[in-house]
């Protein structure tokens, strides 16, 4: 019932989800069961075996506090979602609603892992690739807003679970970690990073490849760069923006005058595959990890094509043991420490 669209994107896109998966996936669509069937009818789809819907009589607003949502919206279709994955009914729960809600509810009822201080959100970035005509990579980052103060264990902790989530889903045997600092010399950053850096030089869990800069991050230097919550959010919005102010800029050059629609007209098919290549719904869906459950929270503005890629993106994360196998990395760690 979340996000900026709700189930007029939720639903389609669920539909979407299953003619891709068939009957390897089921899907629960929890919400205002009126709307949703009548959602459902408008794109001819209906209740089956596959998709099956759980009534809730609230929803979560994308202005409530996470306190309130907490306390007083225990039959949200937030919170039901979640304890379904608690229960075991679900596998995973995907949502585009409130973000501090989504976090504070499945903390309080899916508990974090043992060994495990804090959950941290994951999320992919494109990556432009060395070779000619390969097709763009990704970056996963972690933390993303959720812990503005970090200790050095727990950016240590968010290196693991980040490595963990990358190996499987993204299939690398090895993934290079890197901690995003102010500058690639020891001597810099905070005592907390320095202490991180320490952390991750000495463990033999990871593929740590030492301190990264901003300018790294599109680069394909690292596969997961950690950082705290405060650093990261700055550093995506502050990519989200760029972004959208170089499209804008691009509009408005290329509307100018004659020549230069002219121009727009010549450059149309690379600006096509340029768009395509780094299309933002291929990248939807950040994961709350070091929970004792998976949870994805898409974009709040997702369209269908987006959230697709979000409920991927909690499938792959189940096939792949994501949590079992985080859980079994923390306790090796904490075996070792104890040593």
């Amino acid at each position: 019932m979340g996000g900026d669209h709700g189930p007029g994107v939720t639903v389609p896109a669920a539909l979407d989800a299953l003619k891709e998966y068939g009957s390897s996936l089921k899907l629960i669509l929890v919400g205002d069961q009126p709307i949703i069937e009548q959602v459902l009818k408008k794109h001819r789809g209906k209740p089956s075996e596959q998709l099956v819907i759980h009534h809730t009589s609230e929803q979560v607003l994308m202005d409530e506090s996470p306190a309130t949502a907490l306390r007083y919206k225990k039959d949200s279709s937030m919170r039901v979602a979640i304890n379904l994955v608690k229960l075991g009914t679900a596998d995973a729960c995907v949502s585009a609603g409130n973000t501090g809600a989504l976090m504070a509810i499945a903390r309080f009822v899916l508990k974090t892992l043992p060994g495990i201080d804090r959950p941290a959100i994951i999320y992919s970035l494109p990556i432009l690739p060395n070779r000619r005509n390969a097709p763009p990579g990704r970056v996963r980052m972690l933390d993303l807003g959720a812990n503005v103060d970090c200790t050095a264990e727990h950016l240590f902790q968010f290196a693991v679970m980040g490595s963990i989530l990358t190996q499987g889903v993204d299939s690398l045997a090895a993934p290079r970690v890197g901690l995003l600092n102010i500058g690639s010399e020891a001597i810099k950053g905070s005592e907390v990073v320095k202490a991180a850096a320490q952390l991750l030089t000495d463990t033999k869990l990871l593929n740590y490849i030492g301190y990264v800069e901003g300018t790294d991050i599109y680069k394909g230097k690292a596969d997961v760069i950690v950082c705290d919550g405060f650093v990261g959010n700055v550093a995506l919005k502050t990519s989200e923006g760029l972004a959208s102010m170089l499209g804008r800029a691009l509009k408005n050059e290329f509307t100018k005058g004659f020549y230069s629609k002219f121009a727009a007209l010549i450059a149309a098919p690379v600006l096509t595959v340029l768009k395509k290549k780094f299309d933002p719904s291929q990248y939807n869906g950040a994961s709350l990890l070091g929970l004792n459950g998976i949870v994805v929270k898409s974009h709040g503005n997702a369209n269908r094509k987006s959230y697709v890629q979000a409920i991927r993106e909690a499938t792959l994360e189940v096939e792949h043991n994501i949590v079992d196998n985080i859980r079994n990395k923390v306790a090796e760690h904490l075996a070792v420490k104890q040593i």
